[in-house]
């Protein structure tokens, strides 16, 4: 038990012991700690401190250097400055002096000016006084005059005014008759001189339209195809179309007759999608149809939009405008009714800008004037009248309807215009080529005119182009030199005017080619 005791007295010494030995070294430990805290505290301090320092010298150098900078770019303003100060006080000085100098000559100037001032005041002081004694001189005369004539000065000067007169009326009399011949001659010159330039300015190929179309075909089993079983496939496709479908020995080609151009355009489409799509039955062949005179329909707007947006017209209501389209499948007299249409507008704008008249009017009655020949509704009138009525409906302005309906004198003419679209539609009907009456003298001549040319010495080939309006000549560059070339064109067109008859112009063309050969061997 004392034992037990004993060692538990000894454990709790040991323990008071032990705790104050580790509170000793814990504080000697803890003293070191601080010690070496505050060494540390103590370097880190002198670091900043000569951080601190030479960042300060760092910066106070970059200053001076800024400072010095700066300093250094005013001084240099100051002198820019300066410098532009002096300048400026140079310039001063300069107008100065200038203006100094200007004074002195305007003063100058001054003195001259009042001096000639008096001298011109002295001669006109002299002047009046010569006046007045010519005027005593003049009255003095008059009634010396008076006396001597038993007349009055009045009596005397309604004489000399009546003499006059007299005199002056027989020679404006005269005058006026020469200006009256000259102006008609020249006003006849001036005519047919705008109507010539105004033919070969609108100078347009001419096709003449036949009664049928061509159909070409790839191979001659199509023809069976098309005539179908009995003949039922062309049958309903002429019953749909309303033309003749002819199927002959003719290689390749099946021929479409009708006089109506838009139903033989509508034969001739529906052939060519039946035969691509191949599916050729009278059902399908009535549907094909029916398609294609929808799309027709469609086409004479497109064609009648480009028409009218190529000459320049604005403003055509849109029913005139499918009639513009429709007369690209009608002819009259053989000629195309839209190609006339248009080469008539086209001369008549030519023709009202040369004389001054509003083109753009002329233009627009040019293109309408044969409106009437593809009205839908064909009444017993003539198509001038019929033209104009339609003009009317559509809100046409006056010059234009009247225009229309007397270029085939129906109704009287009411302006300027409608003269000028009756010529230009002569014009354009009456050129060569132009209508089927007129093509086999058409023919006629241009023979004669190539044959004409042939005749000349040194001529090899000759070919008459734009509708007889030009005659090309080949000569033979051996016989025929440049000078003689010339000559010809000239001699040949001197010989046409002599022999034969032509309307406006024909221009002659001598081609003088030179070849040289040679081979390489």
């Amino acid at each position: 038990m004392d034992s037990i005791v004993f060692i538990i007295v000894a454990a709790l010494l040991g323990m008071g012991v032990g705790i104050v030995i580790g509170r000793y070294l814990l504080k000697k430990v803890f003293k070191k700690i601080e010690r070496e805290a505050l060494e540390k505290a103590k370097l880190i301090e002198k670091e900043a401190e000569l951080k601190s320092e030479s960042i300060k010298q760092q910066k106070m150098l970059e200053a001076k250097e800024k400072y010095l900078k700066l300093k250094a770019e005013f001084e240099e303003e100051v002198n820019k400055k300066k410098n532009i100060i002096l300048q400026n006080e140079a310039k001063v000085k300069q107008r100065e002096s200038v203006v100094a100098k200007l004074a002195e000559q305007n003063s100058r100037k001054e003195a001259e000016l009042e001096s000639m001032k008096e001298t011109l005041e002295a001669q006109i002081e002299i002047v009046n006084k010569k006046k007045e004694e010519l005027e005593k001189l003049r009255l003095q005369q008059v009634s010396q005059l008076e006396k001597i004539a038993n007349l009055s000065l009045q009596e005397a000067r309604n004489q000399l005014i009546e003499a006059l007169k007299e005199e002056a009326k027989s020679k404006a009399s005269a005058y006026v008759k020469d200006i009256m011949e000259q102006a008609k001659l020249t006003a006849t010159k001036e005519a047919k001189k705008i109507v010539i330039e105004t033919i070969q300015r609108t100078a347009t190929e001419q096709a003449i339209e036949n009664c049928v179309s061509v159909f070409n075909i790839e191979n001659e089993d199509i023809k069976g195809k098309i005539i179908g079983r009995e003949g039922r496939n062309i049958r309903t496709l002429e019953a749909a179309t309303g033309v003749e479908i002819i199927v002959d020995d003719t290689p390749e080609a099946i021929i479409i007759s009708g006089f109506d151009p838009v139903r033989r355009e509508v034969a001739r489409l529906a052939l060519h999608r039946l035969v691509q799509d191949g599916r050729i039955h009278p059902a399908r062949i009535e549907e094909v149809v029916a398609k294609t005179f929808k799309n027709i329909e469609e086409e004479i707007a497109e064609i009648g939009e480009r028409t009218v947006i190529e000459l320049g017209i604005h403003g055509l209501h849109p029913e005139l405008i499918k009639l513009v389209g429709r007369m690209r499948f009608r002819s009259s007299y053989g000629q195309n009714l839209l190609q006339h249409s248009r080469e008539v507008a086209r001369m008549c704008a030519t023709m009202a800008s040369e004389l001054g008249l509003n083109a753009k009017l002329a233009k627009r009655a040019g293109l309408l004037h044969d409106i009437g020949k593809v009205s839908p509704d064909e009444p017993e009138l003539p198509h001038a009248i019929l033209g104009m009525e339609l003009a009317k409906k559509y809100k046409e302005h006056p010059e234009v309807c009247n225009a229309i309906g007397a270029h085939h004198d129906e109704i009287e003419m009411t302006s300027m215009i409608s003269p000028i679209v009756q010529v230009c539609d002569a014009i354009s009907g009456a050129r060569p080529g132009a209508r089927r009456e007129v093509m086999e003298s058409y023919m006629k001549r241009l023979k004669e005119l190539e044959q004409l040319a042939m005749s000349f010495d040194g001529v090899t080939k000759c070919f008459a182009i734009q509708a007889g309006r030009e005659l090309r000549i080949m000569v033979d560059a051996e016989n025929v030199n440049d000078e003689r070339a010339g000559l010809l064109s000239f001699e040949i067109s001197k010989t046409i005017e002599e022999k034969m008859q032509y309307p406006g112009q024909i221009k002659v063309t001598v081609i003088r080619e030179m070849r040289a050969v040679s081979y390489a061997k």
